[in-house]
């Protein structure tokens, strides 16, 4: 549950929706490619990544340029949130990610073969699935085992 001192990092659009709501805690307004570093030595760092859809037919849904995955660096951790996209080139270039959120939901986000691909392209150590409401998880799984990239894929009991 968020409180006064939770910190959002969000789209501006969305922030201005939470401040009009009465959310007066810590807050930043991100837009793709912003970082904001957070606390002394930059303890915390969140990188917004552009998070969109671009199949035809389906770039109305999250258009490019309106909406963020993150990256959230921390203690020598790196952790991806991908956000409602598909398998975008932004996302298929990170480096480095310690534990990825990949979402698959069509025709919202990705199907499981987009994000299993987009999985073995960025090779995170650790991949759960979420956001996957109607998509085999199971299926994506094998499709990262089979990769051979040694991606660890955790299901998980969530949507």
């Amino acid at each position: 549950m968020a409180g006064r001192t939770t910190l959002v990092v969000a789209p501006a659009d969305v922030l201005a929706t939470l401040v009009a709501a009465g959310y007066t805690g810590p807050a930043f307004a991100l837009a793709n490619n912003e970082t904001v570093e957070i606390g002394s030595g930059a303890a915390l760092s969140v990188e917004a990544v552009a998070a969109y859809n671009y199949s035809p037919g389906r770039e109305q849904l999250h258009p490019f340029g309106v909406w963020n995955g993150y990256v959230v660096r921390w203690a020598g951790q790196t952790v991806y949130v991908s956000g409602d996209t598909e398998d975008v080139p932004e996302m298929r270039a990170l480096q480095g990610v310690t534990v990825a959120f990949v979402c698959m939901n069509l025709p919202y986000t990705m199907s499981v073969d987009q994000a299993a691909d987009g999985v073995l392209a960025f090779k995170p150590l650790n991949v759960f699935p979420y956001h996957y409401r109607d998509s085999n998880v199971t299926e994506f799984k094998a499709l990262v085992e089979a990769g051979g990239s040694g991606v660890n894929v955790i299901l998980a009991e969530w949507y």
